[in-house]
């Protein structure tokens, strides 16, 4: 069992897409999406800019590995396909990448990661693709906007969970992991507890860096 931490500066429910029930990452992180394994965790924390340094945004555990197709085509994660003229939780759908194998191309749904016309965001859709594989969660503790502050024990230079710098972190001391779990378990029950920080309107990521 390993953990893979990093930080979020944008928390829109995009990624992760912390709705329906479901927590699912199925864009950014490609290197965490590639590598990750059922049982393993994912921890979201928060930014310095948010003034969220040090805090969980969200943590979930991989129940489930899918690829772009089969997410696309799976009548379950059919609600997570975005709704553009629907509620904000509908726009932010994560559902995006679909293949056309008359064409051979995929196709980038109009979206959090498309431009501000509709169109295909190039540079979103290569980064988002070089990872064909959708992380899901059935038990995961989402907190948006009402992040909560990790306890020091899991800070410290010697045993840090919680990833603060770019990139991300990954902890496979399962001792560690395993203390972390129980807090959280002590902490609340599981599930969505928040809005995401930023989910007051609609926006595009442009993709900066």
């Amino acid at each position: 069992m390993k953990c893979y931490s990093y930080v979020i500066p944008r928390d829109f429910g995009f990624a992760p897409n912390p709705f329906y029930g479901i927590c699912t990452l199925a864009t950014c992180k490609p290197k965490i999406r590639e590598s990750a394994s059922i049982g393993d965790w994912i921890i979201g924390c928060g930014a310095a800019a948010n003034k969220k340094s040090g805090f969980l945004v969200y943590a979930m555990q991989v129940n489930r590995k899918l690829d772009f197709i089969n997410y696309w085509n799976s009548r379950e994660f059919a609600r997570k396909k975005p709704v553009m003229n629907g509620s904000l939780k509908q726009m932010y759908g994560d559902n995006i990448y679909h293949y056309k194998p008359s064409q051979h191309i995929w196709i980038q749904s109009d979206s959090h990661h498309s431009h501000e016309d509709g169109t295909e965001n190039e540079r979103n859709k290569k980064r988002d693709l070089s990872s064909k594989y959708v992380l899901i969660s059935s038990r995961f503790w989402y907190f948006g906007g009402k992040a909560v502050d990790i306890p020091k024990q899991f800070k410290k230079e010697k045993s840090n969970i919680c990833c603060c710098g770019i990139g991300h972190r990954i902890n496979d001391n399962e001792d560690l992991i395993n203390k972390f779990i129980y807090w959280l378990e002590n902490l609340t029950s599981p599930g969505f507890k928040s809005d995401p920080l930023h989910f007051t309107k609609f926006s595009r990521y442009k993709g900066e860096p």
